[in-house]
């Protein structure tokens, strides 16, 4: 087994996780999956241990997500009206997470996804991101806080709304 190919062992559904929930879209996350790769297999592989090629693999993994970002804010993307009550509450859930999300900054959203979504350590993400483990530490705790205090609202307000009833009759 070549490097690449057992970096893309280790590290393919965390690259996928983490994208899944940076960019919103399953489709998105598994083309800029496979874009990291196909980046890893035209550079040379830094030397190392495994949490110093983790880390340079999600550096790539992190200026990708930075890149579909900025190319979907020149170019909005136009969504279909959808009726919010027939989604189910687990959409909504989502949806919710992921407006929570966008609402961090771009460093703060990367650094608590590469913690929560792909498992990194603190040592992996300072690597991926250019900071030290304490900044690291201290930019999730800040997302932590930042994302309950606005899902906290959210959920709040889910709460104090009657529940729908589904059309059976007990």
């Amino acid at each position: 087994m070549t490097d690449v190919e057992a970096l893309y062992t280790a590290n393919h559904d965390r690259l996928f996780r983490y994208f899944c929930r940076a960019v919103g879209h399953i489709e998105d996350a598994r083309e800029l999956t496979q874009d990291v790769f196909v980046r890893v297999s035209r550079s040379v592989m830094p030397t190392g241990p495994e949490g110093a090629r983790r880390g340079w693999l999600f550096q790539i993994a992190r200026n990708l997500a930075l890149d579909h970002h900025r190319s979907r804010q020149r170019r909005p993307q136009v969504e279909a009206l959808t009726d919010h009550a027939l989604r189910p509450a687990s959409q909504d859930t989502s949806a919710q997470v992921n407006e929570a999300l966008a609402a961090l900054s771009d460093l703060d959203r990367d650094v608590f996804l590469m913690r929560e979504v792909a498992g990194l350590g603190y040592d992996d993400i300072a690597s991926a991101c250019g900071l030290t483990p304490d900044a690291v530490r201290n930019r999730i705790h800040r997302a932590r806080l930042q994302l309950r205090l606005q899902l906290s609202g959210e959920i709040a307000a889910r709460c104090a709304t009657p529940m729908r009833r589904t059309g059976r009759d007990s």
